[in-house]
């Protein structure tokens, strides 16, 4: 406990609360950060730690939870405080018991999923840069789609790939995609969506009432459709969970291949993160995009 001291005062501050029998426990999972729950009598809370210099990244997070929560669409936990304390940057949230995302909460998901894209924002990017996973995710304000997901999202991700020793085919081909963008999204003009935007399973669930809950986002107005093909990259949500989506507000024509083209921003940033195993996946899905443009 007394290594978390002054996190827990700025707990009771927010809160106007006393946690003076409170207890603390780790919880494992997380790949990023730890993470802690705090029990008291009548409340609990969820309590991620790092590293000092990564306080920005922990207000990012709480920014984007923050707005998605005043847009009350679907259910995400409740920001207390979070600033840096106790040796370390930390991000404190309603504490909220979860299960696996099925049946009656997939279904809602895609409903509430799609209430919140459909609510306009004023352009593409965000007011501040946060992180996909531990990757910089850099969201310069554009009002052009097309201008943004080259210069700031997939653009940014070959810079990074550089970087980190992956030259080659990924780079001359990823370069023939750039400039190939005005010719696959010719004609597609979405309207900029407040977007989860690292929504994958591990991200979604339900809580003690079976209602779906997300979390752990990288926020930033968007194209609807990269929230949703992340959900097709790595499994985790059924059938019911797009029917529901689909019923409220209809991907447009030509989803499938713009699909391939938002979820490689992401297997370039697992590329990053975790190495050459997803070099070939990229490859492939340069190769496939370019076949269509």
């Amino acid at each position: 406990m007394a290594q978390f001291e002054d996190i827990i005062q700025a707990i009771e501050t927010a809160t106007d609360s006393s946690l003076s029998k409170a207890s603390i426990s780790s919880i494992g999972g997380g790949c990023i950060n730890a993470a802690y729950r705090l029990d008291s009598d009548d409340q609990s809370y969820f309590i991620k730690v790092n590293s000092p210099h990564l306080a920005d990244m922990f207000e990012a997070e709480a920014q984007g939870l923050q707005e998605m929560y005043a847009i009350n669409a679907v259910r995400v936990p409740e920001v207390i405080c979070y600033g840096v304390a106790d040796g370390h940057s930390y991000l404190a949230l309603e504490h909220i018991s979860l299960s696996s995302l099925r049946g009656h909460a997939s279904t809602m998901l895609g409903q509430q999923l799609a209430a919140l894209h459909q609510k306009p924002q004023p352009y593409f990017g965000w007011h501040m840069d946060n992180t996909i996973g531990s990757t910089p995710q850099i969201n310069n304000r554009q009002h052009d789609w097309l201008t943004f997901w080259q210069q700031e999202r997939l653009g940014k991700q070959l810079e990074f790939a550089a970087k980190n020793g992956f030259g080659g085919r990924l780079q001359s081909q990823g370069e023939k995609l750039l400039v190939s963008l005005s010719s696959l999204l010719d004609g597609h003009e979405p309207h900029p969506s407040l977007l989860h935007g690292d929504l994958w399973g591990g991200n979604a669930s339900a809580d003690e009432l079976g209602n779906p809950v997300i979390f752990d986002p990288a926020c930033y107005y968007g194209d609807r459709e990269a929230d949703l093909a992340m959900t097709e990259l790595f499994g985790g949500f059924g059938g019911d969970f797009f029917a529901a989506y689909n019923d409220i507000y209809p991907v447009n024509e030509g989803y499938q291949m713009r699909k391939t083209l938002y979820n490689l921003y992401h297997i370039i940033n697992h590329l990053n993160l975790f190495g050459a195993g997803y070099l070939g996946q990229a490859e492939a899905m340069i190769d496939r995009l370019l076949a269509q443009a």
